[in-house]
């Protein structure tokens, strides 16, 4: 049992107010999962730069000197944001990938990549989670939460959600894939390679294989209803929208709210409490097997 928040804003003055809506969301979702919590963020994207969210058990130590030395490493210029246990790594169009290599080869855990998306995951509480990160104070466009029950692996914060698997594209979750394993070996095949046990990263990487081999956002969450076996809830955010699609039998609890302001998802009815506009919004339960997906 996981708790999913997402909200996508429709209208440019809601902006500032993104972390803020979201936190309430998720931590209205903590019975629902108390273990860990995280939340992926789209902010403003720098046309040139790549941002890069890691994360340290002793960010005090890696954390130190980082900048400079990461700036020697690939012989440009970069830029590191410190936010608790994780920093925002800036790096210069071209430098990507050697950025990426020399942040692993100290050992930093990378938590995802793109142009607008942060990821913020950690064990905990979801309250404590969104209070050590700041959420509150991030705007952005939109964005997808989550709060953890783990079931099938360790209380990591690598196992805790979003999964991001391309850049600005992530995923999270609610039930169980059965065929998790056999679609890892199918996408390892691909060079798609998965850096935990958690099933929902391979439900991330399936989507964003399909996408990387030219399906629309639609295409690869219609794909998941005929590859990928068990019960599901997806909600995965890409640089310009998110899109939800739940499996055939449709048994984890799903709710769906929309104005002209916003779209909204939860797991429960309760997390749109507090939202602006709720007691005019179209309310639906999302139909089984359906994909649904708002893009800018």
């Amino acid at each position: 049992m996981c708790g999913i928040v997402g909200l996508f804003l429709k209208k440019d003055e809601l902006r500032p107010r993104l972390g803020d809506l979201l936190t309430d969301m998720l931590i209205t979702m903590t019975d629902r999962g108390p273990d860990s919590a995280g939340i992926a963020i789209y902010g403003d994207a720098v046309a040139g730069q790549t941002k890069v969210t890691i994360q340290s058990d002793t960010p005090d130590v890696d954390f130190d000197g980082l900048e400079a030395a990461l700036s020697t490493a690939i012989d440009a210029p970069v830029a590191v944001k410190v936010i608790s246990t994780h920093a925002v790594v800036t790096l210069p169009e071209g430098k990507e990938a050697a950025g990426i290599a020399a942040l692993e080869e100290k050992g930093l855990r990378i938590m995802g990549s793109g142009q607008a998306m942060e990821i913020f995951k950690e064990v905990g509480l979801p309250k404590d989670v969104a209070e050590r990160f700041g959420l509150r104070d991030m705007g952005g466009s939109h964005g997808i939460g989550h709060t953890r029950m783990a079931t099938e692996s360790a209380v990591t914060t690598l196992g805790a959600h979003p999964f991001s698997t391309a850049d600005d594209q992530c995923l999270v979750h609610n039930g169980s894939l059965s065929n998790h394993n056999q679609m890892r070996r199918t996408l390892a095949r691909k060079g798609v390679m998965t850096r935990t046990e958690n099933d929902t990263e391979v439900g991330a990487a399936y989507i964003s294989s399909r996408i990387a081999e030219g399906a629309s956002l639609g295409e690869a969450l219609e794909g998941t209803l005929e590859d990928l076996d068990g019960f599901f809830t997806f909600v995965t955010g890409t640089k310009d929208g998110f899109g939800v699609v739940r499996d055939p039998i449709a048994c984890k609890p799903a709710v769906m709210a929309e104005t002209e302001d916003y779209v909204a998802f939860a797991s429960e009815y309760r997390a749109f409490a507090d939202l602006p506009g709720i007691e005019a919004a179209k309310v639906w339960e999302p139909e089984p097997a359906t994909v649904y997906f708002w893009e800018r």
